[in-house]
């Protein structure tokens, strides 16, 4: 029987082709004037990263982390780099979990939306900032995201109830939260490990953000990614290099591997993110202000 879940499914699928369309058209006009063939180490950042969101770990704030340690994206390009170049690996994540773990159709619908309308604006608005005012944004979201993995690690995050939807004022709130998560997705802030936290204070089973957080996301970062092509704001180089190299760390992550004792690991990612974090805030102040942005790798399309 034909659902809201296949009709999710359906439509996803659709923007998965105007995704790649976007893509495809991008590389082809760069082709000549910027590299467009990813290098090896832009590949291993994007599997090894897509492995572990996979997992739980996330992938924007560990991403950051790669680009701005080995200097390999401008920091004004890197919240449409990551955008545009998790957003397959993300689309195949959704495939997979909101297929197999329940929750209610109503729910999930709503939610996605509303992340996808806080996304759209957001995109809007950042992609048109200067590269300090980026830098300083993107020092907060690292050092918020590394708050919201220490609260994890320490069990601080509710435990959440057994209900898999919402109605009435938490439906409202839900909404609401995961709007302003969509908003914080375009400045380079995750919505996993926030959106899991919002649907356990709202009482609903953990479980159920897998397929909403990954549905939002799925839904999300084509419509922003396409916001940030438009405006120049991403590294087509490196933004391919994590779509070719995350997408089979997904597989093999979801698949195969399934699970993994990760909680050092989850310690070692909070440390290097607020490390950082704190650096891009303190790089600030030696840096004058910026008067036109010229980012080196973006591609204008019609």
């Amino acid at each position: 029987m034909f659902d809201a879940k296949d009709a999710l499914f359906v439509l996803l699928a659709g923007v998965t082709v105007f995704y790649l369309g976007f893509v495809f058209k991008a590389a082809r006009r760069a082709r000549g004037t910027v590299p467009v063939r990813p290098t090896p180490a832009q590949g291993g950042v994007g599997f090894v990263t897509g492995f572990f969101d996979t997992l739980g770990i996330g992938s924007f704030a560990t991403t950051t982390t790669f680009f701005k340690l080995r200097k390999m994206v401008d920091v004004r390009e890197i919240p449409g780099t990551l955008n545009v170049g998790h957003t397959l690996p993300t689309i195949t994540e959704a495939f997979i979990y909101t297929r197999i773990v329940p929750v209610d159709s109503r729910t999930l619908v709503l939610m996605i939306v509303a992340a996808v309308a806080g996304a759209w604006l957001g995109a809007g608005v950042v992609a048109r900032w200067p590269r300090r005012k980026i830098q300083i944004g993107m020092g907060l979201a690292l050092v918020a995201a590394a708050a919201l993995m220490l609260m994890s690690q320490l069990h601080m995050v509710p435990a959440g109830g057994q209900t898999l939807s919402l109605t009435g004022t938490r439906l409202a709130i839900g909404l609401a939260g995961n709007f302003a998560l969509g908003v914080l997705m375009t400045l380079g802030i995750g919505l996993y490990a926030p959106c899991m936290i919002l649907v356990s204070l709202l009482g609903m089973n953990p479980i159920a953000a897998f397929p909403i957080m990954m549905g939002s996301c799925a839904f999300l970062m084509p419509v922003c990614s396409a916001r940030f092509i438009r405006e120049r704001s991403f590294n087509l180089q490196a933004a391919l290099g994590l779509a070719i190299g995350a997408v089979p760390g997904v597989l093999i992550a979801a698949l195969i591997v399934k699970s993994l004792p990760l909680a050092a690991v989850r310690w070692l990612v909070v440390v290097v993110v607020v490390y950082t974090g704190l650096n891009m805030l303190l790089t600030v102040r030696g840096e004058a202000p910026d008067v036109q942005p010229a980012p080196s790798s973006a591609v204008p399309l019609p």
